[in-house]
C-alpha cells in the first residue's frame, strides 16, 4: 500500500526520511513503524488566521497562594521571647521579594511581601505567603521549621484589604 520513502532536504541541511502515499505529496516525515497507515499519522498543520484564534475550551482558575499566620504565643499561653521574634524572622526573609532581591544604589530596607510581621489582637505575629516556596522553598522549610521548633501556632489565613478611607 505504501508508495515510496523518499528524501527530502531539511530547511538546515540535513535529510528526513518521508512516507508518500499513491497520488500524495512527500510533506510529512516518516514517523516509524505506526505511520505506514494513513489513520495514525497527525492531522496538517493548523493556520491561524489574526482575527479568529483556536477556543482552548475551559481552563481550570489557577488556585491563588494561601496565606499563613505564625501566631507569637506559646503553649502554656504566654507571649513569645524574644519581643522582636516577627521583625527578625520577616526581616531575614526580607530578600525574597517578587523578581528577586534588589541590591545596589535602588536598594531599600523593607519587607518581602511573601512574610511579614504584624500584630494581631495586640500578639505579635507573622504572615507568611505560600507563594514564597514558589521563590525559595528553603525559606518556606525555615519559616515553618521555626514556628514547629519554636511550638508557635500556625493557622491558614484570609488577608482582607484594608477599608478605604
Amino acid at each position: 500500500m505504501i508508495a515510496a520513502t523518499q528524501q527530502l532536504p531539511h530547511p538546515q541541511g540535513t535529510i528526513l526520511p518521508v512516507l508518500t502515499w499513491p497520488g500524495t505529496r512527500a510533506t510529512r516525515p516518516h514517523a516509524g513503524p505506526l505511520a505506514r497507515a494513513p489513520s495514525v499519522l497527525p492531522p496538517p498543520p493548523m493556520t491561524l488566521s489574526p482575527t479568529k484564534l483556536p477556543n482552548p475550551g475551559p481552563l481550570a482558575p489557577l488556585a491563588k497562594p494561601r496565606q499563613f499566620v505564625i501566631q507569637g504565643v506559646t503553649r502554656d499561653g504566654r507571649a513569645f521571647r524574644p519581643s522582636d521574634w516577627s521583625e527578625r524572622l520577616a526581616g531575614a526573609m526580607s530578600s525574597f521579594r517578587p523578581g528577586g532581591g534588589v541590591g545596589g544604589i535602588s536598594a531599600y530596607i523593607g519587607y518581602s511581601p511573601y512574610c511579614f510581621p504584624r500584630a494581631i489582637d495586640g500578639v505579635k505575629c507573622v504572615i507568611v505567603d505560600e507563594a514564597l516556596k514558589g521563590v525559595e522553598p528553603m525559606a518556606w522549610d525555615f519559616v515553618m521549621n521555626f514556628a514547629r521548633d519554636n511550638g508557635l501556632p500556625v493557622a491558614e489565613i484570609c488577608l482582607l484589604p484594608d477599608a478605604p478611607g
